[in-house]
């Protein structure tokens, strides 16, 4: 699925992000932009209460509101029974030149996404996926390592997201980053902040709020599939290496498995190395899975993220989407196909000869390696607790 709806489709932009000062400016400044626009939104700090608050407005006034029961008990599920249904009543109306839908401060876009267009039957054209920054924060909530629970932004008791992790995704989802202004014009944010924000999404748009490509850029076109193919550790639009006003990006590569306790006893100084690290990695004795690697805020996220391609029998290939076999073929070794390891790490001060050499010592060693796969597959699991938890 490419651009979704057609020309006659009421277009439609989500706006997010934690920085809730500079979302709320975003979505004004659309709504100066373009007569005939109204916004949407769920309130979701009533989640305690068990009630979600909606409200409808245009750049003048509030449309209406109303204030409905959780669905399942779970804010997020609310939302989604409520959203689309209300823009499919504006698309219907014909008189709504746009729908800006501001999402609540932890609500991530990406499940916002894939639901209005599953279920928009064609009558909404997804336009554009901003999230909207203030670069002055940018450091500080993705070194925020705290429960978005306690700080009630949880939309289900259920939550265990983190502040950082919750910042992450939000940002690396859009392709439109909406800056706060500053009162005297000048950019937002220091240099730091900036440098920070451009290696953690290089290939976003980074616009200020006020300015006139803004609109523009935010009613751009947003595609759902390839964003969700930019987010698969599989074939993910990693950063490339990068050093600017102490910013820097390092990308570590090496064919060679880990041995998955040496890698295991090193996570937390890995993960505590850098803000923000991300990629996809393999274990000696888990040769056929590829693994993701998520950490945010100095907390990791391992997951299981399927097989590797050259784990697949050729009759499986056919139902891999094509951007991961074309992903597989840029980097194919003719001995382990497209196992590798793949982490980037960014942040400031990055102590690069430091994190590199944690790395390599947790690969086999040459003698552990020749052992061959037989032997890997005997080495301790100590990675069971993450990947195979007990029920």
């Amino acid at each position: 699925m490419g651009p979704t709806g057609s020309s006659a489709a009421l277009p439609v932009v989500l706006v997010g992000g934690l920085h809730a000062d500079a979302r709320g400016a975003a979505v004004d400044r659309l709504l100066r932009a373009l007569p005939g626009s109204v916004a949407l939104h769920h309130d979701l700090s009533g989640a305690a209460r068990h009630t979600v608050t909606s409200t409808v407005r245009d750049m003048d006034a509030v449309l209406g509101s109303r204030t409905t029961p959780l669905v399942n008990d779970c804010a997020c599920c609310a939302l989604r029974a409520d959203l689309v249904p209300e823009l499919l009543r504006l698309a219907d109306g014909g008189v709504c030149a746009l729908a800006v839908v501001e999402l609540w401060d932890s609500v991530e876009p990406r499940s916002m996404a894939e639901v209005i267009i599953a279920h928009g039957d064609g009558r909404l054209r997804l336009s554009g996926v901003v999230t909207a920054v203030d670069p002055g924060l940018v450091g500080a909530y993705l070194g925020c390592g705290d429960d978005l629970a306690d700080g009630g932004l949880a939309i289900a008791a259920t939550d265990r997201r983190t502040v950082a992790d919750t910042w992450a995704r939000q940002l690396e989802y859009a392709t439109v980053l909406a800056l706060a202004d500053v009162e005297d014009g000048g950019l937002p944010g220091d240099e730091q902040d900036r440098a920070l924000l451009a290696q953690l999404h290089p290939t976003a748009h980074r616009v200020p709020i006020g300015s006139g490509a803004f609109p523009r850029l935010a009613l751009g076109g947003f595609d759902v599939v390839d964003a969700a193919a930019r987010q698969h550790p599989a074939s993910a639009l990693l950063p490339q290496e990068a050093q600017e006003h102490d910013v820097g990006t390092l990308v570590w590569r090496h064919r060679r498995p880990f041995h998955p306790a040496r890698l295991y006893a090193a996570l937390e100084e890995l993960t505590c190395a850098a803000p923000r690290s991300r990629g996809r990695f393999w274990l000696a004795n888990r040769p056929d899975t590829l693994l993701s690697w998520d950490a945010a805020g100095g907390a990791l996220c391992v997951d299981n993220a399927g097989p590797w391609l050259a784990a697949l029998p050729d009759a499986a290939w056919e139902m891999v989407p094509p951007v991961r076999r074309a992903a597989a073929a840029l980097d194919w070794d003719p001995v382990h196909g497209d196992r590798a390891q793949h982490l980037v790490f960014t942040g400031p001060g990055l102590d690069r000869g430091a994190l590199r050499g944690v790395l390599a010592s947790c690969l086999l060693t040459g003698s552990e390696y020749a052992a061959g796969r037989a032997a890997w597959r005997r080495l301790a699991s100590a990675f069971d607790e993450l990947l195979d938890p007990v029920p």
